[in-house]
């Protein structure tokens, strides 16, 4: 069954903050306890129906590592969502995300949505250091979208995702359709068409370089009545 719309979304934070652990668990049920750190640019995709729609979310996990800023900063182009993780036994994690929405702010789309997740909460008992109502206050003091959620157990991730690719499936449908379609004939130009055979995969820095951008696609033939 063909998608309705590809929805670009970037994962981003600190190193070791379960930026990966996340993305495998939304996308394959999966967590690895010997996963290493992200190197450069990964993605994988999952396709979801949100309001009768068939929606293919494609998630970019990008390397937290400060080596990587510069090489990372282009794949906010024609991003959609964001996924701002920050570990909560790691205060100093939290305290970087201001700067890692300032990064969004520079790079991508004035519109996208941005979810800030709290990873880690199954340890939250035994070694918290950001509080959930701290973290819910700097949330709706950026225009953020707030949850806690742990990529070990589970809990709160599919809601998570869920209700990010939600709020970007309404920011699209409120477009005009000419707009829509306009979108979509720049990203058959770019090469959009092939950008929907991607496959989950792994990219060397030489690859990344010359990737496609992703944004929004909807098919020609899908009504934007509901």
């Amino acid at each position: 069954m063909e998608e309705d719309y590809v929805f670009k979304i970037v994962v981003i934070g600190d190193s070791a903050v379960g930026k990966t652990q996340l993305l495998g668990r939304f996308t394959r049920d999966e967590f690895f306890l010997d996963s290493k750190s992200t190197i450069g640019i990964e993605f994988q995709t999952r396709t979801v129906d949100i309001a009768r729609r068939r929606v293919k979310a494609q998630i970019w996990d990008t390397a937290g590592q400060e080596r990587y800023r510069a090489v990372t900063s282009a794949y906010y182009r024609g991003a959609l969502g964001a996924m701002l993780v920050y570990d909560v036994t790691r205060r100093h994690t939290f305290e970087h995300a201001a700067r890692w929405v300032d990064e969004l702010r520079a790079h991508a789309d004035k519109s996208i949505v941005v979810m800030l997740i709290g990873n880690k909460a199954d340890l939250a008992a035994a070694g918290r250091s950001v509080p959930a109502d701290e973290a819910a206050a700097f949330a709706e003091e950026q225009g953020l979208f707030f949850s806690e959620a742990s990529a070990l157990n589970g809990e709160n991730v599919e809601r998570a995702f869920l209700r990010l690719l939600e709020e970007i499936h309404a920011n699209v449908s409120r477009r005009p359709l000419g707009v829509a379609a306009d979108e979509e004939a720049s990203a058959d130009e770019r090469g959009g068409a092939d950008v929907l055979m991607l496959k989950g995969t792994k990219l060397s820095l030489a690859e990344e370089m010359s990737i496609m951008e992703t944004s929004a696609l909807r098919r020609a033939s899908s009504c934007s009545c509901s």
